[in-house]
């Protein structure tokens, strides 16, 4: 993992320092249905964005799952995704990576600023740490009233919930405005499968927007 110490050090200073109450992902917390479990289908391509960041990182990406885990949502786990969740979006910066690297799409581990897939990778990253299983922490791609864009999907027994730099709340996907077009396998990371019955369209750039 290609991590800046000094992002190192200061997200471990700020994760000292963080105290939030437990989100309440909604009514339907401890209860796992067909609402709050997203539909896999097809086999579909990887963002172009992930294949270049597997480059440089391959050891973020070589990690098979052994076998599919959906953690029990208990309160600790829970207050652990709100302080990962608070913690990276309020210490990195919004910011596209057309304005920050001078390309269309980057995904890196972010060290100040980002764009949305950055706060994806750091808070996936994160956890891991913590000891959260890969085949839970799932990045995804969707589309929002500006275009692609990207969440993290942690699927759990109480269903899969969505940590978001554009929303401070973590909620279950149903909650969230978005459509769902691809996430990694929970098998494979380095597999998507789509998120739509129909056959993909092109293929979407994530990010390009600052709004958090």
């Amino acid at each position: 993992m290609k991590f800046h110490f000094a992002a190192s050090v200061l997200f471990l200073g700020l994760l000292g320092a963080t105290a939030h109450a437990s989100p309440n992902p909604g009514a339907n917390a401890g209860q796992d249905t067909a609402e709050t479990r997203m539909s896999e289908f097809a086999a579909t391509r990887p963002p172009i964005g992930y294949v270049q960041f597997c480059r440089q990182n391959p050891d973020d990406c070589d990690m098979q799952a052994a076998g599919v885990h959906r953690p029990t949502l208990s309160p600790a786990r829970l207050q652990e995704l709100t302080e990962v969740n608070d913690l990276v979006n309020k210490a990195i910066a919004p910011v596209t990576d057309q304005a920050l690297y001078g390309v269309p799409e980057m995904w890196t581990y972010p060290y100040d600023r980002g764009d949305c897939e950055d706060y994806v990778l750091l808070k996936r990253r994160l956890l891991l740490d913590r000891g959260w299983p890969a085949s839970a922490l799932l990045i995804t791609v969707v589309r929002d009233a500006q275009g692609g864009h990207a969440v993290l999907t942690v699927t759990t027994a109480a269903g899969d919930l969505v940590l978001d730099n554009q929303e401070a709340d973590i909620r279950f996907w149903r909650d969230t405005p978005y459509e769902y077009l691809k996430r990694q396998s929970k098998v494979d990371p380095n597999r998507w499968v789509s998120l739509r019955r129909q056959v993909d369209r092109p293929d979407i750039a994530v990010g390009g927007t600052t709004r958090r």
